[in-house]
């Protein structure tokens, strides 16, 4: 009987939270996108460390984007981190992709950066 009182109380609870919004994928330099509440452009690439995908490393590199971000206050600007969550105004933003991928030889990525942004409460 407890059980069949509780079980509802915690699907209830659970539902309360706002799940992560729908990541905004194909964002280049210097163009605004929306994701969620959150306006951001991605300004600047300030590193990019990653392995090359046709290599062995012994370190995964990183990928740091300088982003400026418009919560209906005054734009802020930060750098992102490639999947290292950073909070904005009672948001939680994460740069979750990079492409194109590095390959071993090539000085620069053979096409234009693109970013993936995934915002949540």
């Amino acid at each position: 009987m407890i059980c069949s009182m509780i079980a509802p109380a915690l699907l209830a609870a659970a539902c309360a939270e706002l799940p992560p919004q729908p990541v905004t994928a194909g964002v280049r330099l210097h163009h605004w996108t929306r994701t969620g509440p959150l306006r951001l452009r991605a300004d600047k690439v300030v590193e990019d460390s990653r392995c090359p995908m046709n290599a062995r490393c012994i370190h995964a590199g990183r990928a740091i984007v300088r982003v400026t971000i418009r919560d209906g206050r005054k734009p802020r600007s930060l750098d992102l981190t490639l999947g290292e969550p950073a909070r904005v105004g009672g948001w939680t933003v994460t740069l979750v992709a990079v492409s194109p991928e590095k390959m071993a030889g090539q000085q620069r990525p053979p096409a234009p950066y693109r970013f993936a942004f995934q915002v949540s409460r």
